[in-house]
């Protein structure tokens, strides 16, 4: 390591190198880290031998491992912190996120609570009043659970009655979490502590005296990368002790499935809903009561999505898209489960996003082009009204419990941060409840769908935001973000950094990539397994349509996803170098080989298949980022970001890809890689460590795109 960062160093007056003869010189980077390169790993698939010179960079506890860690983070802290602009952008960035967000509230016992952040603080805390007028109080803060603001709330539950409150809290990014609970009365904790939770909150029982939730054994070796296994369902009653927790739920026979348990409103049924990826699930039941009754199947899975809704009365309501693949609302009876029943069937092209309870009526959220429009009906499926929303865009939430007469949800755009409006059952009026206020003229801007033609012929849509009037000239820079997978909807959504984008003469665009579910299970599937590589095409396809039309050029395009975004954006940079001037992967999956060995990977074989089967081997080695960078190639700039806690995307991932790429590339464009500490796959992340990351990636961006940043109007560089 000595050696390492003693290299770095002594080369730190050799900061500026020349981009090609008679251009502006270029801001240099210190040279890479010496990374060795294990010649003896080869693995052999069916014949294929592949080698895996980095595989040594998987081991998060070695001292090895460390110290490449701290000398790339060196080499890339030198350049970010040396580029024009940095800290202005920071403190625009931070401006713009400095206002106060409220959440829609939600009423539990004698309180509606609420989540509330006054402007920059590190994770918005949980707040209570007794009724819409009164004051609020502070109930939650878990900005006050560690020092850093690295400890966040990932789920929030109440009992029946409200008397009690179970909180999910995960540290340092983390997957792993803690759940407590608080006693609402004293805002005090009660002392019931459960370990070693995934993917589970506290799912309360009727009765309100204790409640369900999933766990994994304690790890064996690494808590941040290691296999989980065999998932089990626990009933925990209040006031005892974890390891007197009732085991309601396992199947030694499956370790690679999720499992969670939950209880009907009155009481009387207990499910499990089971699943072996991220897609595909099945349903078993038994009486509450009958605890030593085996559970029975009630919807076999996992050819087919089954998400319940409601039990209401002796009937689960579920979406499915079972003969549906927009989805359809269905009803099976529990007493005599002879098959699925529908209630609401699928309607056209449209996706039938979600359905809630609420005020004793049925809410379904459509998508329409992925545009929310939202219909409420009863339990017999009749259609009773439609609600006209104020505005296009993104609904969160929109329901209630069935003894409450309003709803509150938010409605988000591109443009404008999300604001919160109250919905009256009984005379279906609509309230603005809650509208932010932020440092920029929202009218400034502006949204527009537009469809571009793939490479098969298939009609893509885009959201386009962009300043009013600007010029389709060829010389905007464009930021293109996508994710293309897991049935996951790219709808609008506000950033902070997309003003700060967009006040620099920028387009923002989210693309509708296939492998989401914007147009039911068929556009997911025409993205996954086999066909992939179609994702990849479609956001290549977009680019070229931009570049096209005039909205931007490949020395102005800038590339970007996260998680399976990742994925999506190191594969467009090594199937298209020639494309797009900077790459922002962000904790992306970029080994396609081996990413089912690690944690919770197994669950995305439905979505990408595995190396273990042969066909499936080929797909995957046909695209993988890690094993199709080429030596020799000039690449984009890159800026690889990634977390060290990371327990989802194991950060092994990023370090093997940027290290392949530092050894390959051919020019002067830099390619870096930003560790954040104490940080995981992105879910909790502080808003401080958020801003930091965003004025580096932008920075970054603005530098390699030869776009200058200027101070906004009215502001001074400090």
């Amino acid at each position: 390591m000595k050696r390492i960062l003693y290299a770095a160093v002594s080369v730190m007056t050799a900061a500026l190198l020349m981009f090609g003869c008679g251009k502006v010189k270029k801001m240099g980077h210190l040279p890479y880290p010496d990374t060795r390169r294990d010649t003896t790993v080869v693995e052999d698939y069916f014949g294929t031998g592949v080698a895996d010179p980095y595989r040594w960079l998987e081991d998060d506890n070695s001292a090895e491992t460390a110290a490449w860690v701290e000398a790339q983070n060196a080499v890339t802290r030198d350049y970010l912190d040396r580029l024009p602009g940095r800290q202005a952008i920071q403190d625009r960035l931070t401006q713009l996120s400095n206002y106060p967000k409220e959440g829609a509230p939600a009423r539990h016992g004698e309180y509606y609570y609420y989540f509330f952040n006054d402007g920059l603080q590190n994770q918005s805390a949980l707040w209570r009043k007794r009724s819409l007028a009164a004051p609020g109080e502070l109930f939650l803060d878990p900005n006050t659970l560690s020092a850093d603001g690295t400890t966040a709330l990932i789920d929030v539950s109440f009992s029946n009655d409200g008397r009690w409150c179970a909180y999910a809290a995960a540290e340092s990014g983390s997957d792993w979490v803690k759940i407590h609970v608080l006693d609402t009365r004293t805002g005090e904790p009660t002392g019931d502590v459960i370990e070693w939770v995934k993917f589970s909150g506290a799912a309360w029982a009727a009765d309100s005296q204790g409640f369900y939730y999933s766990a994994y054994d304690a790890p064996k070796s690494s808590v941040y990368s290691s296999k989980n296994e065999y998932q089990k369902v626990y009933y925990h009653r209040l006031g005892t002790t974890q390891a007197e927790d009732r085991l309601v739920y396992g199947d030694p026979e499956h370790p690679l499935r999720y499992f969670n348990g939950w209880e009907s409103d009155d009481g009387r049924w207990l499910f499990i809903l089971s699943s072996e990826g991220t897609s595909g699930s099945e349903i078993l039941y038994r009486p509450a009561a009958e605890e030593k009754e085996e559970f029975r199947m009630l919807l076999k899975g996992f050819a087919h999505d089954y998400v319940p809704v409601e039990c209401h009365g002796d009937r689960l309501y579920v979406v499915t898209n079972d003969s549906a693949a927009n989805y359809r609302l269905a009803r099976i009876d529990l007493n005599d489960p002879a098959g699925l029943q529908t209630v609401i069937p699928e309607n056209g092209d449209d996706l039938m996003e979600s359905v809630e309870p609420g005020g004793g009526y049925l809410w379904v959220k459509y998508l329409h082009d992925a545009q929310n429009r939202i219909y409420k009906y009863d339990f017999d499926g009749n259609r009773q009204a439609d609600v006209p929303l104020p505005m296009i865009g993104s609904v969160g939430g929109f329901g209630c419990k069935d003894d409450q007469q309003e709803i509150f949800f938010s409605l988000s755009t591109f443009t404008a941060p999300a604001s919160i409006y109250r919905y009256d059952i009984p005379t279906g009026r609509m309230t603005r409840y809650h509208a932010p206020q932020v440092a920029y003229n929202a009218s400034e801007y502006v949204t527009e769908q537009i469809f571009f033609t793939s490479t098969d012929g298939v009609r893509v849509p885009m959201f386009v935001s962009h300043r009013k009037g600007l010029a389709l000239d060829g010389q905007n820079p464009c930021y293109l973000y996508g994710y293309g997978g897991f049935q996951i909807n790219l709808t609008p959504a506000f950033k902070p950094e997309y003003i700060l984008f967009m006040e620099q003469g920028g387009i923002v665009v989210n693309v509708n990539l296939r492998g989401g579910s914007e147009y039911g299970e068929k556009w997911h599937r025409a993205g996954m397994l086999d066909r992939k590589q179609q994702v990849f095409d479609d956001f290549i396809a977009a680019a070229e349509f931009l570049i096209a039309k005039g909205y931007t050029s490949s020395a102005k395009l800038a590339i970007a996803g996260g998680s399976n975004g990742g994925l999506l954006v190191g594969a467009c940079e090594v199937q298209r170098p020639d494309l797009f001037a900077v790459c922002l992967p962000a904790v992306g999956v970029m080994d396609m080989l081996r990413y089912h060995r690690f944690t919770i990977g197994w669950g995305w074989a439905t979505e990408y298949g595995t190396s273990e089967n042969e066909a499936e081997f080929r797909t995957l080695y046909a695209y993988s980022p890690l094993h199709n960078i080429r030596d020799g190639v000039c690449y984009p700039a890159t800026l690889v970001t990634t977390g060290d806690h990371d327990d989802r995307v194991v950060p092994a991932h990023s370090f093997k890809f940027a290290a392949t790429l530092q050894h390959a590339q051919a020019c002067g464009a830099p390619v870096l890689i930003r560790i954040e500490t104490n940080a995981g796959h992105g879910a909790g992340k502080p808003l401080s460590k958020r801003i930091a990351e965003a004025a580096d990636c932008y920075a970054f961006l603005f530098y390699n795109t030869d776009t200058p940043y200027r101070m906004p109007s009215g502001e001074s560089e400090k």
